[in-house]
This record gives C-alpha cells, structure tokens and sequence, in this order.
C-alpha cells in the first residue's frame, strides 16, 4: 500500500452540495432513531409537556424541548458523562448535529444552556418523557411488565471525602482529628500522630456525623473495588423478558436494599400503570403485570416479603442461611418467607435466578460502564435523577433500534463490513480445515472418487 501524504488546501471550495458532506458510521443508527421519535411525535410531547416553563415574549434564546432531551440521548448512546462532554461532541459530528436538529448555518448550543434548561424542568417531565419511552418499547411489544426483576448498583459521587465535615461543629476532618489530639495530651500533634491517632478510632466515616457540605446527598459509602467514596444508589426494576428497565430510582448509598425496593416497586407499578391506561399500548401488557418480582438475598427480610405478599406480588428473592428461626407470634412474616423459599426452590424460580443476573446486570453495565454514568458530575437527588431517567430511558431505546437494526449503540456500526468479511473468512478457513479437496482418478470415460477423509 502507497503511503499517503497530507494535502494542503489553500482554495477552498465554494459551494459544497448538503449531500455530499461527509456523515460518520454513526449516522444511519441516528436517522433511524429520528424516525422513530418522529413516529411517536416526540417533540409535540415534550413541547406541550415544557410550554409551562418557557416564556412567550421575553427572555434569551432557548433551547427546545426535543433538542435538549436528544441532548441527553447522546450522553448515552456516545457514552459522555458530562453535560460540557456532550456540547463539545455534539458541535463537532454532523451526524450528531443532524440528529438534534440543528441547520450547517447554526451554532451548536453551549453547557450551559443545557444545564440551565435542565435546571428549567421539572423531575415530574423528565419522569413523563421515560414513561412515554416505554410506551415506545410496549409498541414493539418490549414490555410485558409480568416478571420484574430489581437490583442496585453504587454510582460515585461528584464530592470528595476530604471535604466533608462534622454535622454537629462543621469542622473539617483534619480540625476534628487535631481536636481529639490535643484532648489526648498532644498539644502540638503532628501529621503522624494525627495518622496513628485516626487508625484506631472505630467508626470514623459514619454518615449519622458526616456530610459534604456541597452535596448533602451524597453519603460515604464502600464502592465494589473496595474503596470509600462518596456516593449515590442506583435501582432498576427490570423486565425479566425483554431487559427493559421499567423504573430507575436515585436514593442514598448508605441505605440497605430492604429499605428502598418498596419505592423501586411503587415506581414501576406507576409507570406500568400509565402505559396500561394508554390506548395506543393497553394491550400490549401481560394480563397479570406486576405480579412477580426477582431480586438477590440482599433484598431477603420479613418486611420485604410481608410488603410483597400484601400487594398480592409473587416474590422470588434469594434466601440467606439464618439458620432456625423463631417465627413466634410472626405468622404472616412465617407463611410470606415460607411461600418465598417454596417459589426459589422450584425449576421456576431457578431459572428466574439465572436470568436475573443476565438481565439486570445487562441493564447496569450498558447505562453506568460503557454508557459512562458511573461517577456523576452533578450534585444533588433532583439534578442527577433527571439526568438518570433520560440516559436510562436511551437503553430503553437501545432495545428497538436493535429490534430495528440489530444493534442498540451507534458504534457498533463503526468497522461493520470489515466484521462481516472477517466472518466469512473465518468461515471459509473453518470449511477448508474440515474437509480436504477431491482426489479424483479418471480411467476412460468413468471418473471414481478416490479419497474424501476428514482433516
């Protein structure tokens, strides 16, 4: 192959025809999806869903609804985690421009007219747009909402640990640990008296004395890899058939499963309700929705298994070993735990295990690794749930565009025919190990097979 050599171009073109621009791989995945949204009538929704928070008359010049929650769309189908990432990307990729909506003439919107507009609207409209995104998936029949499956993850925090403080005093780690050495008998303590003093105190993180005095949300928590960050938890209800997340909930990390899967479970039930009551999608539901959840030991109380069992919620939830129980005067928690434990054993309830950590982890890898929402660069609940419904509800759509297309992000176009040549080639070579060529002897006018062997 010749080498190529950089050209120099001191006349440029004049005109250049709108069809010959060059678009990326990226740009037939994004056209599809506009059709989509287009189908559905995306932006009339999100325009009379927003109309309230936008002035007529006055004001400066805004951003639309439709550009903005594309906007967020592209955080997850490009996996950028940050609202200036994504104004960055987004002015330099015609494919990108052409999908929000934006004319070669005009100027690509600022960070700060996206993180102003999403300070503009309401969670209840961010919630609104990722229940009409369901309502997209029941269409293609993705949702059956029957089996839901729940599982957390920890995402870390736009805070840092050394900047929290006592919630008593406000004093910062360093005075608050200067404080206790001088009440030792250090009058003028050392960087390494205040390391050997730390290491012996029991409890030293506690969220019940801590906090980030810039995100009080965010609360200590150990992360998977072991480290202590401070940090948000994130739960998804997930469709045991199809993989679609059904509801996404933000709460604190250093709450316990047990504590926060009823609000999971309400939410679900909610946005289930609305595409029920929908009269483009009421049939697309399995008769009996909401009627079973799947969920890790972690998730494993009487509580858990009371609250489930009253709203008539068949609970597979993996028991732990607790050995033998006194179930005196709990014969409710009794017979929920013991109808629990029956359900797990059975070849149902096996299989329901199996795919939950197919499923739900699915659904948390795709949104927090590859879709690069495992550290949030927002603080506070509010803010980071907005973000969260939109870049959850863009797996969602993941899931029909690869009903559509066969592949749910735009980047698995990128090297697409060299894949399918390096198949058949594969293929080719597979077929040329296996059997070896004909052998064929030829006496007068007959011809006979002479060797055909396997290699």
């Amino acid at each position: 192959m010749a080498m190529g050599k950089r050209k120099s171009h001191d006349q440029q073109t004049l005109f250049i025809p709108t069809a010959k621009l060059p678009q990326s791989a990226a740009h037939p995945f994004y056209a599809k999806l506009n059709e989509v949204l287009a189908g559905w009538k995306f932006d009339q929704f999100v325009e009379e869903r927003c109309a309230k928070f936008y002035e007529e008359t006055i004001g400066r010049p805004s951003l639309a609804p439709g550009k903005y929650f594309r906007l967020l769309l592209i955080g997850y189908f490009e996996g950028i985690d940050s609202e200036r990432g994504i104004a960055w990307r987004c002015s330099d990729s015609l494919s990108l421009r052409a999908f929000v909506g934006y004319a070669l003439d005009e100027i690509s919107t600022e960070h700060s007219t996206i993180s102003r507009t999403r300070r503009l609207i309401d969670l209840e409209t961010h919630r609104e747009v990722f229940q009409w995104v369901l309502k997209v998936l029941a269409d293609y029949d993705l949702v059956s909402g029957k089996t839901v499956g729940i599982d957390a993850t920890t995402l870390e925090a736009n805070a840092a640990m050394r900047s929290i403080v006592r919630k008593d005093t406000q004093q910062n780690y360093q005075e608050f640990l200067t404080e206790l050495a001088k009440a030792s008998g250090i009058d003028t303590p050392t960087r390494e008296d205040l390391a050997k003093l730390d290491r012996t105190r029991k409890n030293k993180a506690s969220n019940d004395d801590w906090e980030n005095p810039h995100d009080p949300d965010a609360k200590i928590a150990k992360m998977k890899d072991g480290s202590t960050h401070l940090a948000h938890k994130a739960e998804h209800a997930v469709d045991m058939e199809s993989g679609a997340v059904l509801a996404v909930t933000l709460q604190g990390a250093n709450l316990g499963d047990t504590t926060t899967v009823m609000e999971t479970v309400i939410a679900a039930t909610e946005n289930l309700r609305e595409v029920a009551d929908d009269a483009r999608t009421q049939d697309k539901l399995d008769e009996r929705w909401m009627s079973e959840a799947v969920a890790d030991k972690g998730y494993h109380s009487n509580a858990t298994m009371t609250d489930l069992a009253e709203m008539n919620i068949r609970s597979y939830v993996s028991e732990p070993d607790r050995g033998r129980r006194d179930w005196t005067d709990q014969p409710d928690a009794q017979a929920a735990v013991y109808a629990n434990r029956r359900r797990i054993r059975g070849v149902r309830g096996k299989r329901l295990m199996r795919q939950r950590g197919e499923l739900i982890e699915r659904s948390l890898a795709h949104s927090y690794e590859t879709g690069a929402m495992r550290r949030t660069h927002l603080r506070h609940h509010h803010n980071i749930a907005k973000r969260l419904l939109v870049h959850v509800g863009g797996f969602n759509l993941g899931l029909v565009m690869r009903r559509l297309m066969g592949i749910g992000k735009p980047r698995r176009l990128q090297g697409l025919l060299p894949s399918i040549l390096q198949v058949v080639f594969d293929l080719w070579s597979v077929l040329a190990t296996i059997w070896t060529p004909l052998k064929i002897v030829t006496t007068g006018k007959s011809i006979q097979p002479l060797v055909c062997l396997a290699a």
